[in-house]
This record gives structure tokens, sequence and C-alpha cells, in this order.
């Protein structure tokens, strides 16, 4: 994959985060308990992060590509959808059961870091 997907998908997805934030902030405040947006606002946090995570990953795709940077950027924006997606579903107010996508997502942001980790590595050794 090259570098300009990855690049766009991160642009694309930080403006939805800076949009999720606004919304959350202003038109969901009067509308769901704390508990609710705090859960909101942890669901825009790991968006934003793992969107600077892609943004690094489509950046160092320009200088190297390999399978492990295409890794790390689908790990990270898969990511995104079962993390932050199950969060702002469940603050929401999703079933319960949604929470479970959660966990699948925290292992797909630790899929994409090891995979830059072994990328790093490999360059390296090069």
């Amino acid at each position: 994959m090259t570098s300009r997907p990855i690049l766009v998908t991160a642009a694309l997805l930080g403006a939805l985060a800076v949009v999720l934030g606004a919304f959350g902030a202003h038109a969901l405040r009067d509308a769901l308990d704390e508990k609710s947006l705090a859960i909101w606002q942890t669901a825009v946090d790991y968006q934003f992060r793992h969107v600077l995570a892609l943004l690094a990953a489509g950046l160092l795709a320009r200088a190297q590509a390999n399978r492990a940077i295409t890794f790390a950027a689908v790990a990270f924006v898969a990511g995104i959808v079962l993390f932050s997606g199950s969060l702002y579903a469940l603050a929401l107010g999703a079933p319960r059961f949604v929470g479970a996508i959660t966990p699948l997502g925290g292992a797909a942001f630790i899929a994409g870091w090891l995979a830059l980790a072994w990328s790093a590595l490999r360059r390296a050794d090069s």
C-alpha cells in the first residue's frame, strides 16, 4: 500500500475525531450523563491518538513502504472502528454486549504498535 491512502485516511479520521469531540462537548453535554460523556471522551481520545499513529505510519510508508507498516495502518484503522466505535455506541445507549467489541479494538491497536516496532527493527538490520 502506498502512503497516500494511509495519509488520506488519517486526515479524514482526524477531522472526524474533532467533529465527534465537539459533538460530545456541545450537543451531547445535556443529553448524556457524566459516565456516558466520559466514555465518549475516551473514544475521542483514543481515536485521535491513533490517528496520529496512522499519520506516522503514512509518513513512514513514504520512506520505506513494507508489509509491517501497511499492517500497522490497517490495524490502527480497525482499532479506531472497533475500540472507539464501540465506545461511541455504548455512550449513546447501545446494549452492554457491544462492550465485548472494545477489547478487539484494543488488541488491534497493540498489533499496530507492534508492527511499527517490527518494521523499525527490520529497517535497523538492513
